[in-house]
């Protein structure tokens, strides 16, 4: 192939500059100018509708790297689709809410139009436009350029559907041939609700796994999803160095995958050893800070993005960011300087304090209790462990080990009561149950030699592992393993349904990537 010999129809200099959604953009306006239409129609009722601009309610975000979009002259709007739509959040789920998604190409004057039916959307909000470079890393990899919008929602009628449509110039949702595009999203409610479920995974990437997962997870109906981290994997290397290479269109396709989901489920992600793209920032945040709009409550939103909380029903929910702590891989190691970790403690006690919150889940990505590939990482136990246990975590989960696993409840770096698959178990007298959920899509991991998965439908005696936990001076140091209750090397992730009233439960079940259940186990808090 010659220098300029298209490809695909794409001069061969101008694709090698292009990723693959500028390529589809380029090919549609050079052949077709067929309007591409992405999107999910979906049903509901509304009764009010308020909102703020997006420059009034997104997080602050700086970085290094942020470029001015080039200009737009030439670009025909209507041959420029938005994409990867996806929703998160603000610190009140009751009434706040984050739109964002991506353009190929720098567009003018993004917006998002919202409104109480799918035909009526009345309402025109200006969105932010998070533009963000990425240098060629490698001779194989090119420059990119992306383009990142979002729109800060806030004065929404708690438990209510809102329609919505992303647009700009020349794009405008509203318009009888745009309507396959519109999305939908209910606030939660006001009162905490009799039942709601929600899901949660870590370590997705993109693969028909991974797109599996998303589908079964739609499925379950799901109030949100958390992801503990490890999203997309366009680092490969995780170890949050400058050398590591990077693809940065990878955030591309894994966002063209997750929109068949978060763009009507709030995506709530947190930040993995992958996720640390280092040469956006000294803390490698700058990506995820363009990319996702997240709650805005942790103690530092422009250092720390991944480390939030928000209350949903009678459940809350707290991010963190364990890079932070990680002495397996420490790139970041002590990067908040105490920070996060004295607000964690200070959450959590808020959390506990509150009437209306019944249950407290911590998630993030590095595993407090493994015996996977990575193990169990002992400056999350050290640092983090200690809080769980005064402030009565109800359920902890992880990601990290690309396999699932769930110990017995644990109180004092012991089993405080096995928790076979089908029992019950109490945070208050028994301990704190961990899940490593780290089934989502990437590439699988396994245990030890000898150890075997042992999961609902084959379940296994009941036999000490020996395993190890990283150390201070990233030295592995032997355990033996007491409480691997469940273990299954598969795709997979959690599905929590959440119960109010005057028995309040966390029904846990973890669901194989073929739809069965190869655990579950209940939660109830003593007085």
């Amino acid at each position: 192939m010659t220098e300029d010999t298209p490809r695909f129809g794409i001069p061969e200099p101008l694709a090698r500059r292009m990723s693959m959604p500028e390529q589809h953009a380029y090919l549609r306006a050079r052949l077709s100018r067929r309007r591409v239409l992405t999107g999910t129609a979906a049903a509901g009722a509304a009764v009010g509708l308020s909102a703020a601009p997006a420059s009034a309610a997104s997080p602050a975000f700086t970085s290094p790297t942020l470029v001015t979009a080039p200009a737009t002259a030439g670009v025909d709007g209507s041959l420029v689709a938005p994409f990867g739509r996806h929703l998160a959040f603000g610190a009140d789920p009751r009434t706040q809410m984050r739109v964002s998604w991506q353009v190929p190409l720098a567009v003018s004057r993004p917006y998002v139009r919202i409104g109480l039916a799918p035909w009526e959307l009345s309402r025109k909000i200006e969105a932010e436009v998070r533009p963000l470079h990425t240098p060629s890393l490698s001779r194989k990899l090119p420059a990119v350029d992306q383009y990142y919008l979002h729109a800060g929602l806030d004065g929404l009628r708690p438990g209510t559907t809102y329609y919505y449509g992303v647009g700009h110039d020349g794009f405008d949702p509203a318009a009888p041939a745009r309507l396959g595009t519109i999305g939908s999203f209910r606030t939660a409610p006001a009162t905490p609700p009799e039942r709601f479920v929600f899901t949660a995974f870590g370590d997705q990437g993109v693969s028909y796994h991974a797109l599996a997962n998303d589908q079964l997870i739609l499925g379950q109906g799901p109030a949100f999803h958390l992801h503990a981290g490890d999203i997309c994997y366009a680092d490969d290397s995780g170890h949050g160095t400058t050398s590591d290479t990077y693809d940065a269109r990878v955030w591309d396709q894994f966002l063209a995958q997750t929109e068949s989901v978060a763009a009507s489920v709030p995506w709530m992600v947190t930040t993995g050893n992958h996720d640390m793209e280092a040469w956006y920032s000294p803390h490698g945040y700058g990506g995820q800070s363009a990319r996702f709009s997240l709650p805005e409550n942790g103690p530092d939103p422009a250092r720390a993005p991944g480390v939030y909380s928000f209350v949903y029903g009678n459940v809350g929910v707290v991010a963190l960011d364990a890079n932070d702590v990680s002495y397996e891989i420490p790139a970041n190691l002590g990067y908040t300087d105490g920070a996060q970790t004295a607000w964690l403690d200070r959450r959590l006690g808020a959390l506990r304090r509150d009437p209306a919150v019944d249950f407290v889940v911590v998630f993030f990505h590095h595993c407090a209790y493994s015996t996977s590939t990575h193990a169990s990482d002992g400056g999350v136990r050290d640092a983090w462990v200690p809080l769980f246990a005064k402030h009565q975590v109800d359920l902890v989960i992880n990601g990290h080990n690309h396999v699932y696993e769930r110990t017995d409840a644990i109180k004092g770096g012991e089993v405080g009561r096995p928790v076979p698959i089908g029992a019950t178990t109490d945070p208050v007298r028994d301990g704190i149950v961990y899940v490593t959920a780290g089934g989502a899509g990437r590439e699988l991991y396994g245990f030890g030699p000898g150890v075997r998965d042992s999961y609902e439908g084959r379940v296994h005696d009941h036999d000490p592992i020996l395993t190890f936990h990283w150390t201070k001076a990233r030295l592995p140091d032997p355990d033996v393993v007491e409480w691997s209750r469940v273990r299954y090397t598969g795709f997979s992730f959690l599905a929590v349904e959440a119960v109010s009233g005057s028995s309040p439960v966390l029904k846990v079940s973890a669901l194989a990537e073929s739809g069965q259940r190869i655990d579950h186990f209940e939660v109830r808090r003593s007085s």
